[in-house]
């Protein structure tokens, strides 16, 4: 299978018609559409490293979730933002796929995936104006308080650290990998006590408490890098290719 034809199966899997409105996901860089794929590496970013390492293992294609081009660029030299990582990419002759928003939302996309690693079943969806089914909604077995929950997440996720705000007990879960901000109005009124999600600024966990919903927080990274192993299994079945993973997460704790 080709560059082309494996970004053309990925993009009916899932369609730009699913992006939010103001996403640039999709094919970003490639300079040889006929290239047969036999290696793809898959990362959450598309970081200097990550390409660098895909080259490095004889990759010809980088499948990422988060855009490697999200702005318009400007120029394009190594000092540029984003120059080095597209010229690198250019040089080598390694493709860069990037399925953001659309793989939110998308059937075993992050979302479900996330659910997944978490070992609950997902009963729905839900979503805001823009994207009405990109979050979805899992009712626990039992109920737990927001601490035992954060517990139960941080060891299903493998999360150095889960936040969390509000005191209702939990039992109707909505779920939203990476920034679920946007997403707390919609989940309560989709009758969660509970969202739980990558990161949310401390304003509106405080106002999301005071409104009765429990906001857990397990770290962008760590809600949406499950579906990595999923698109190692796509790759797989669609393109027969050697699959290899890329843990781009830069951040730590003390």
């Amino acid at each position: 299978m080709t560059v082309h034809d494996l970004y053309c199966t990925l993009d009916k899997l899932y369609p730009r018609s699913l992006s939010c409105s103001w996403d640039n996901d999709g094919l970003m860089v490639c300079a040889d559409l006929s290239c047969e794929v036999k290696r793809v590496l898959l990362a959450l970013d598309a970081t200097n490293d990550a390409i660098a390492y895909a080259v490095r293992e004889g990759c010809q294609v980088l499948l990422t979730h988060h855009p490697m081009l999200f702005r318009p660029l400007k120029n394009i030299t190594p000092d540029s933002l984003n120059g080095e990582r597209t010229l690198s990419a250019l040089k080598a002759d390694l493709a860069v796929i990037s399925l953001h928003t659309r793989l939110d939302a998308g059937g075993d996309g992050v979302n479900d995936a996330l659910v997944d690693a978490l070992g609950l079943t997902s009963s729905g969806t839900f979503g805001d104006d823009e994207s009405p089914a990109l979050g979805r909604l899992s009712c626990l077995e039992k109920e737990m308080t927001p601490s035992e929950f954060s517990a139960f997440v941080k060891e299903k996720l493998g999360a150095p650290v889960v936040h969390y705000t509000g005191n209702r007990m939990v039992k109707n879960v909505a779920v939203v990998g990476g920034g679920g901000k946007d997403f707390i109005y919609p989940a309560l009124t989709a009758g969660a006590d509970t969202l739980l999600t990558g990161e949310v600024s401390y304003n509106s966990v405080l106002d999301a408490a005071d409104d009765g919903i429990n906001v857990i927080e397990a770290g962008h990274y760590f809600t949406e890098a499950p579906v990595l192993r999923h698109l190692a299994d796509l790759c797989r079945d669609l393109a027969g290719a050697e699959c290899l993973y890329f843990n781009s997460n830069l951040t730590g704790t003390v």
